[in-house]
């Protein structure tokens, strides 16, 4: 998994040079980003001269684009929604009304293509580590194909060494809260108030249903299931449910298993190896 987030973090390296090099203007004496860009903007708006827009998108009224801000082709901004700091959008990213990204600080926040960010959600902004030194850099860096909706937060690394990260397909539903550090992987479904503390690293087709919290540096395995109400404060081992408010291991997570392909002819023996493997009497 660390690997992984490794060269995903170079992939996003990789992207944001590549992304950035397409607006990269022929004669920027001669002309603004602005003036050169197709996409509406309402008059209303405020839309710093510097800030790089690409074509064919939409700002809407009493919207906010900072001075160090780049924008993807198609992007949309609806009514009342943000963006400041060192932040860069990928294409057809859309941000409904009220959404925030990025904040003035040191650091960046780079969000990939087609994510949807939504109403008065708040996404690559100050930490709540008390660690957090101000003037550190920072970093956020969220791939492709997100769903990230009303009211949910995402806060930058903590430290200028670390980054948190979200790789692609993930649906965040409302008033999810994913903290400093934490990492990401694909397909995860994190249901309505599910609380991520610091240092969390969640794999790959994950599913917490409503109101579940995870302890710090806790470890969420692939294809798991945390189930509603739970304090998660240990690991979690790859394909197994727990549940509880303390919550204990129940078995195989058989129906996301099934959802994703796994068929009921997969050998039982395997399953039990797997399952030491992973540790399961941790609960």
């Amino acid at each position: 998994m660390q690997s992984l987030l490794k060269a995903r973090r170079s992939f996003c390296s990789l992207n944001h040079l590549r992304r950035s090099s397409t607006f990269i203007l022929e004669d920027e004496k001669s002309e603004t980003a602005i003036e050169r860009s197709s996409t509406f903007i309402h008059p209303t708006a405020v839309v710093h001269p510097n800030a790089v827009i690409g074509e064919d998108g939409y700002i809407g009224p009493f919207c906010t684009v900072g001075a160090f801000a780049k924008l993807g082709n198609g992007c949309q901004l609806h009514p009342g929604s943000h963006i400041f700091g060192c932040t860069e959008l990928g294409d057809r990213c859309v941000l409904m009304t009220g959404a925030i990204v990025g904040e003035d600080l040191p650091g960046r926040t780079v969000i990939g293509c087609n994510n949807k960010i939504g109403h008065h959600a708040v996404v690559g902004i100050r930490c709540q580590d008390m660690k957090y030194k101000p003037g550190d850099e920072c970093f956020l860096d969220i791939g492709d194909n997100n769903d990230i909706r009303e009211h949910s937060s995402i806060h930058r690394s903590s430290k200028s060494s670390d980054v948190t990260a979200i790789s692609d397909n993930n649906l965040i539903m409302g008033s999810c809260h994913i903290a400093h550090d934490c990492k990401i992987g694909n397909n995860n479904i994190f249901a309505n108030n599910t609380l991520l503390a610091g240092h969390v690293v969640v794999e790959d087709y994950v599913h917490t249903a409503g109101a579940t919290a995870v302890h710090q540096f806790c470890h969420v395995g692939s294809f798991s299931f945390v189930a509603a109400g739970s304090m998660v404060s240990q690991d979690v081992p790859k394909y197994m449910m727990v549940a509880g408010e303390r919550p204990e291991l129940r078995g195989l997570n058989l129906e996301g298993l099934r959802r994703n392909g796994f068929t009921v002819e997969e050998d039982p023996d395997q399953w039990l190896e797997i399952c030491l493997q992973e540790g399961i009497h941790a609960y």
